[in-house]
């Protein structure tokens, strides 16, 4: 399918059980003013896609269900918003598929050549930050030097 006419992601909606509290929240980890676009939504201008939190504190907090993967963030200053998720405590904990080299709520180098960390927002929502001079976007060469290293361990 040409790049043209595929269909482009401009907005990613997740739940939050107390707005105020997560609106604070990410005005905080990311650094930039949230803004209120009525109906329980708090909308976050994060390049080309907007991350929109939706209240679930009401009628709809008995189906409240957190994602089970991690929204991937790209940032060109990794270690400034570690600091701050560091300052909320909201870094994740455990390890990444088990692996003792790859604590969740740590910078490092992932097997796939990410250097990235996880988090949870007030919620319960996975977040993972990226340095953005080290997204793995699935490219050829990426997966075949992916492809390389596991067959080599």
């Amino acid at each position: 399918m040409p790049r043209t006419r595929a269909p482009r992601l401009y907005r990613v909606l997740i739940p939050a059980r107390n707005l105020e509290r997560s609106r604070r929240f990410y005005q905080s980890l990311l650094s930039v003013a949230g803004r209120e676009v009525g109906g329980g939504r708090i909308y976050f201008d994060c390049g080309p896609v907007i991350l929109g939190i939706l209240d679930y504190s009401s009628a709809r907090a008995a189906k409240f269900t957190p994602p089970a993967e991690a929204l991937y963030l790209a940032t060109p200053d990794l270690e400034g918003v570690f600091r701050r998720a560091r300052r909320l405590q909201c870094l994740a904990k455990g390890l990444l598929h088990g692996d003792p080299k790859s604590p969740l709520g740590k910078i490092v180098l992932r097997p796939w050549g990410e250097r990235s960390f996880y988090a949870k927002d007030p919620s319960g929502n996975p977040l993972c930050f990226v340095d953005e001079k080290t997204l793995f976007t699935g490219s050829a060469r990426q997966v075949s030097a992916l492809m390389r290293s596991m067959s080599s361990r």
